[in-house]
């Protein structure tokens, strides 16, 4: 897969989606890079670490979040987009619901669309999609059904009937979207068996209520939890990386970047000593 100028080996390596929240109420990084200055310097720091892409989002997807109109959210990612084009060449994708921020964001300098409507993906996105060639990442924002990986190619092929490209498309199972806990550790658990879908494979579980709900299950002597996601999240770009997936998007890139490098040089009999 090309993206922009990079080219993705999708056979052979698991890359990093490096999140850059510009909003004021994002669960996890809310308020901390939504200024388009602030927000270019982490953005060039996550390039830095070794992120592949930058997800760029200026409307939180948590659970109970406020929406808020095109307007707005045109007025946070926009600027974003076009100031680090000035100074980076690093694949961008915007994660939105609206066509209208869609397409200006590809205007701007975009290379990827991420919907997390994928199921219910509007015809308006589709019709953006195709007539942009963006890369076009598609999340199963259901619950888990069974047969999940049939689910998956379903929404997909939704896509091809739009006239989007099969090379442009790739599949997220939305852990997190509409998934009770058990669910989204059903997932993680299936990846090996989920990304023979045939389509490049995202998994995003970095910080989410999954990695919370395990830690919850481990109480501490005064009766507490200790709610570290980052291990939580590592452990799932290893179980990703051990199962072809494509690419994990991720808030913490340097470590999970280091996560994937260890994996690989354990895992490539050909990389000699380490």
């Amino acid at each position: 897969m090309k993206i922009r100028q990079c080219e993705f080996d999708l056979k052979k390596n698991t890359y990093v989606m490096g999140i850059l929240n510009v909003t004021p109420d994002s669960f996890s990084d809310g308020g901390l890079h939504n200024t388009t200055e602030k927000a270019v310097e982490h953005a060039l720091l996550m390039e830095k670490q070794g992120a592949a892409i930058i997800d760029i989002g200026g409307e939180s997807t948590r659970p109970g979040f406020t929406p808020v109109s095109a307007d707005e959210e045109i007025r946070r990612v926009i600027p974003v987009i076009e100031a680090i084009r000035k100074v980076s060449d690093v694949p961008i994708s915007v994660d939105t619901t609206k066509p209208e921020v869609a397409d200006l964001a590809m205007k701007a300098g975009a290379d990827i669309i991420n919907t997390v409507q994928g199921v219910d993906v509007p015809d308006e996105m589709l019709r953006i999609v195709k007539e942009t060639n963006a890369i076009f990442v598609m999340t199963y924002e259901k619950n888990y059904v069974n047969q999940f990986g049939e689910a998956l190619i379903g929404m997909a092929e939704h896509a091809l009937g739009a006239g989007i490209p099969q090379e442009n498309i790739i599949v997220d199972p939305g852990v997190g979207f509409g998934k009770t806990p058990q669910e989204n550790l059903r997932i993680v658990n299936e990846l090996p068996i989920l990304t023979q879908t045939g389509y490049p494979f995202l998994l995003g579980c970095s910080r989410k209520s999954m990695i919370k709900h395990v830690n919850e299950m481990y109480k501490l002597a005064d009766g507490s939890f200790d709610d570290d996601r980052l291990t939580g999240t590592v452990v799932t770009t290893v179980l990703a990386t051990l199962a072809g997936v494509s690419f994990v998007r991720v808030h913490d890139v340097r470590e999970n970047i280091n996560a994937i490098r260890m994996v690989s040089a354990i895992c490539d009999q050909t990389s000699g000593e380490v």
